[in-house]
């Protein structure tokens, strides 16, 4: 079997890829929509939460494309995944930086009145 064959018949870690690009694209998205929505309120730092946010995704984004392509490695020499948990932590890092923002806006919207 060489590198490039699909290791797994019924395609777990293509599965679990695809997975991580629709959650990195909705973390992605809800970071920059939620920066348009609270520019009024927060501004500057909507921004600043929005890019953030929208960076922390394309990181997991691409730390999952690596960590496919090290899990299909690892199973094709030993067995084993190989794989980390960087995408978990940057999307972790997504969810609570666009929960951050919402927070604020909540807060300067209380306080406004």
């Amino acid at each position: 079997m060489t590198s490039h064959e699909i290791f797994d018949p019924g395609l777990q870690p293509e599965r679990t890829l695809l997975a991580w690009r629709r959650t990195c694209l909705a973390f992605a998205l809800a970071s920059l929509i939620g920066a348009r929505f609270t520019i009024d309120a927060l501004g500057v730092f909507a921004v600043v939460v929005g890019i953030l946010g929208a960076g922390l995704a394309a990181a997991a984004y691409f730390a999952a494309a690596f960590g496919y392509q090290r899990a299909q490695r690892a199973l094709h020499a030993h067995g084993g995944s190989g794989t980390t948990g960087m995408p978990i932590a940057l999307a972790t890092g997504a969810a609570l930086l666009v929960g951050l923002a919402c927070a604020a806006f909540i807060a300067v919207g209380t306080l406004n009145g």
